[in-house]
């Protein structure tokens, strides 16, 4: 009890230490936080009366409570406090972060307040704070352990009281862990994904891509521009009747799109997602649905490599592939040689504008989002989806059969608008 009472006052303390620009005081919280023994809600500036930031505090077995922050502006914060901790203010201090005892960065902290470290996390440490179990936080002799089971959704509940009291002010605040499977809580402002993206198809008529069924709740994948501007979507699997789907979050940014059927729908099986690093080089294989109605209509399987694990100007979120793809194929799955998902198909290099401006076609670059985008964007809208470790190598046939059970076609019928943009 003591420690959770600890945590609150905590929290009001950090609303100072977070809130970056040295601010007096810090009001709040308005609205409210509440994810597992997570607290919080949104602040503001006592001397302006502005929004300063959405923080929530978590109290720890060890005496330490960490406090996780979003600023208006959009940095995040990790902060350690203890009624133990000594500091001088303006201390500064490294620390060294381990996640499941794989991934590792160092943050530098400062003292803002004596009995807590404040460190801004880059938006890398986020996205793996966010998906990780375990946190390991070394600094200097101590070493302290950090249970993350509730991190993915306060993080996107952040993100969505960072995004509703922007939109609509701190008067409105309310539960901010609702809704939150909207936001892309540490989406990386890298622009446009690659161009020539594949699969949106004539709207008004008819459009196609592809998709994935990603949990046992029939959640399904594929890309936001196969979904854009789509006044009804439709998707079924190979051979069977189509279902409507309805939309469930999307992300333009990253080119994501999250599906679901509008009635109870059974899949026999769904996607699993590769939870070990990938490499230049690795083969991979390609499924979808490329010019639906002018090809087969069962899905087609391509293979290749991975050529590079960066995508058009070195954007990391991107593979660029061998495997070819063509309109339609756009948001289908990426296996490894084992089967795991590895990456969603988004797009193709416009070979006929850099033949324009090189004189040369350019043959095989194409383009998938990496898993951890894809993981990021699910944990933000809350979606159980299952890793697991490549184990053996299947033969193509084998993982294009295991596919059929969950790989759909995704039929777009476009909206008048959207025809008088054309």
């Amino acid at each position: 009890m003591w420690l959770r009472s600890f945590a609150v006052v905590s929290l009001f303390q950090a609303s100072l230490a977070l809130g970056l620009g040295g601010v007096a005081h810090a009001a709040g919280p308005f609205g409210s936080v509440n994810v597992g023994n997570w607290i919080g809600g949104a602040f503001s500036n006592d001397q302006t009366g502005d929004f300063s930031h959405c923080a929530a505090t978590a109290p720890y077995a060890n005496g330490v409570i960490l406090v996780v922050s979003q600023n208006a502006a959009g940095t995040w914060l990790l902060a350690f406090a203890s009624p133990s901790y000594r500091f001088n203010k303006g201390e500064n201090a490294a620390i060294d972060v381990i996640f499941d005892g794989q991934e590792q960065a160092r943050l530098f902290a400062t003292a803002n307040q004596t009995n807590m470290l404040t460190a801004v996390m880059p938006a890398n440490v986020v996205r793996t704070f966010q998906k990780a179990s375990l946190m390991v936080a070394t600094s200097g002799r101590t070493v302290l352990n950090f249970d993350l089971s509730s991190t993915g959704p306060v993080i996107a509940a952040l993100a969505n009281c960072v995004t509703r009291v922007k939109a609509d002010g701190l008067s409105k605040a309310g539960d901010f862990t609702k809704g939150a499977a909207k936001p892309a809580a540490v989406a990386d402002k890298q622009g446009s994904p690659p161009a020539g993206k594949s699969g949106k198809g004539t709207k008004g008529s008819s459009g196609f891509g592809t998709g994935f069924v990603v949990s046992a709740s029939g959640h399904i994948v594929t890309n936001n521009h196969v979904i854009d501007g789509c006044s009804e979507l439709k998707g079924n699997l190979t051979g069977e009747a189509a279902m409507v789907l309805r939309v469930v979050s999307a992300d333009a940014n990253n080119d994501l799109a999250l599906l679901q059927p509008s009635t109870t729908a059974s899949f026999k099986d769904f996607a699993r997602i590769r939870d070990r690093s990938f490499h230049s080089g690795d083969s991979v294989v390609a499924i979808g649905f490329p010019y639906h109605g002018l090809l087969t209509s069962d899905f087609t399987v391509t293979t290749g490599i991975v050529s590079s694990l960066s995508g058009m100007r070195n954007d990391t979120r991107f593979l660029q592939i061998s495997a070819p793809v063509q309109p339609g194929n756009s948001g289908g799955p990426l296996f490894d040689t084992s089967g795991q998902i590895v990456g969603v198909v988004t797009g193709k290099i416009p070979g006929l504008r850099i033949a324009a401006l090189t004189g040369d076609i350019p043959e095989n670059i194409n383009f998938a989002i990496k898993t951890g985008a894809l993981r990021d964007f699910l944990d933000n809208s809350v979606v159980p989806y299952q890793t697991a470790e490549p184990k053996g190598e299947l033969k193509t046939p084998e993982i294009a059969g295991n596919a059929r059970a969950y790989t759909m076609l995704i039929s777009c019928k476009g909206t008048e608008q959207a025809d008088a943009k054309k």
